[in-house]
């Protein structure tokens, strides 16, 4: 009998990949890494091969586990040239990168139950590479936004601007041989990407750039893999990732009985000055979680991340649940797309802290604050798993929607709300501020809210990439079903039958 899955994913590309897998006898897990593969492919401003991954998941029968598969800066970073440079990190260029992680963090996903082989689940992203995938909105979009950046480099040009140099036109097929390529090798042997030719490859031509990632910084990099960060609220408990991602920051205002625009500001700042990497030592986690107020000064926020992430969400017959996040950070990341391997490279390198006071200061060998927030929600033998693009603003859209979607019947409906974030240099803005969408509830109540807090307030003019592509994936009362965000490019399935 063929599982059944329910899929989510800001992109068509990833559901049409999860429905070759699960075709083929494969579950939620088979179907989300199919999903990310091919989303490596069609949405390069959000995610790639070169950069992170964070993902929840529960096994069938079994307990949530993250996985968190976050590179580190490299260790012949000179954190004195960058402090001297200051008074931020650099927000891309060769600088900004770290250890890309996504690929190990495919590997730790496949290994918690997926049943297929690797290189079965990243065909469909090989031949997404090689046959092209349309230019998406989404990806027009990013290209507009950032045209610098993408003229700057010769891979982002050779691949998104045509012969006169003009962006490529919506639909208009891109091909990615060079990436099919790494595909295919990640796909027989994934160590490839870390130890073997494809990693030689990338680090040559980073180092041609300035980069100081060297082969034994990619060989040293491993997935980790351990328990999830849980809380119970809302009649749920509700599963997230341990720092350095940002999970703490969801479960705070999950499990706030105040303002929530009030809660939000208290946990944008309790991050800002206590989210760090474990590696350096203890992170105050009843801080971020608001049982405690944080002690010390918030950290400048980095550049502006739009655009920044993929989430899938997926969840199948037996019970299996994940929610998987991957990103390159900013809108292309680094602003390289590496020729040789066709790889976008993330710049993630930019959310340190010059600060080496900081939880998430800059040193070599150690992982930057992470925004990727994934979440599952499980309340007796129902299950959700909600994960969503949304930069740093991830915990205040996710718990938007949490709450409604654990019991409607219209997930979508849900997921298409005017919603409202807060923010400042990630949400294109110099100062603090509430951004509104045009329509959302209480816009009055939450404009006094943010004045008070010494918020400016922003109402934009229809629904924006800012406020979040929030995907989820239910088994509800022994039902399957899943929603896409209105502001992606994406779909929503129940795949399988029998």
């Amino acid at each position: 009998m063929t599982t059944r899955v329910a899929i989510a994913a800001p992109h068509v590309a990833g559901v049409d990949a999860a429905r070759a897998v699960t075709g083929r006898g494969g579950g939620a897990l088979d179907a989300v890494i199919a999903a990310a593969a091919a989303l490596t492919v069609a949405y390069p401003h959000q995610c790639s091969v070169g950069g992170d991954l964070v993902a929840v998941v529960r096994p069938a029968g079994g307990a949530p586990r993250a996985v968190l598969s976050v590179g580190a800066a490299p260790a012949g970073l000179d954190v004195g040239g960058l402090r001297a440079a200051g008074p931020r990190m650099p927000p891309g260029g060769p600088l900004s990168v770290t250890v890309p992680g996504c690929v190990a963090g495919w590997a730790a996903v496949h290994r918690l139950g997926a049943r297929l082989d690797l290189a079965e689940l990243v065909a469909p992203a090989v031949e997404l590479a090689r046959r092209g995938v349309g230019v998406s909105a989404g990806l027009a979009r990013a290209i507009s936004r950032r045209s610098a950046v993408v003229e700057a480099d010769p891979g982002l040009s050779a691949l998104l601007l045509d012969d006169a140099g003009r962006p490529r036109g919506l639909g208009t097929p891109i091909t990615q041989p060079a990436l099919a390529a790494t595909l295919t090798a990640v796909g027989a042997g994934w160590r490839t990407f870390y130890t073997g030719a494809v990693g030689a490859r990338l680090v040559a031509g980073l180092r041609e750039l300035g980069c100081p990632l060297t082969t034994d910084d990619m060989a040293s990099h491993a997935a980790e893999d351990g328990p999830a960060l849980c809380r119970d609220a809302l009649g749920a408990t509700w599963s997230v990732a341990p720092p350095p991602s940002q999970g703490a920051s969801l479960l705070a205002m999950l499990r706030s009985d105040g303002d929530r625009l009030t809660t939000a500001r208290r946990a944008e700042l309790a991050r800002d000055t206590l989210l760090g990497d474990p590696r350096g030592g203890p992170i105050d986690v009843a801080g971020l979680l608001l049982e405690r107020e944080p002690a010390g000064t918030p950290v400048a926020p980095g550049p502006r991340p739009a655009g920044d992430t993929v989430a899938i969400t997926a969840v199948d017959d037996t019970g299996t649940a994940v929610s998987l996040i991957q990103s390159v950070y900013q809108s292309f990341g680094a602003g390289i797309l590496e020729p040789e391997t066709g790889v976008v490279l993330h710049n993630r390198g930019s959310a340190f802290a010059l600060d080496p006071a900081h939880p998430g200061a800059v040193r070599p060998g150690h992982r930057p604050p992470h925004t990727l927030c994934p979440v599952l929600a499980e309340r007796g033998d129902d299950v959700v798993a909600l994960g969503c693009q949304g930069g740093r603003a991830q915990a205040w859209i996710l718990a938007q929607t949490a709450e409604d979607v654990l019991g409607t019947s219209d997930p979508a409906g849900v997921l298409a709300r005017p919603r409202w974030v807060i923010g400042s240099r990630d949400l294109g803005r110099e100062r603090p501020s509430l951004v509104l969408e045009p329509g959302v509830s209480d816009a009055e109540g939450l404009s006094a809210a943010a004045r008070a807090l010494s918020l400016d307030v922003d109402t934009v003019p229809e629904l924006h990439d800012d406020a979040g592509h929030v995907q989820v994936a239910r088994l509800r009362a022994g039902v399957l079903d899943a929603a896409s965000d209105v502001r992606a490019d994406g779909a929503a399935d129940v795949l399988g039958g029998g």
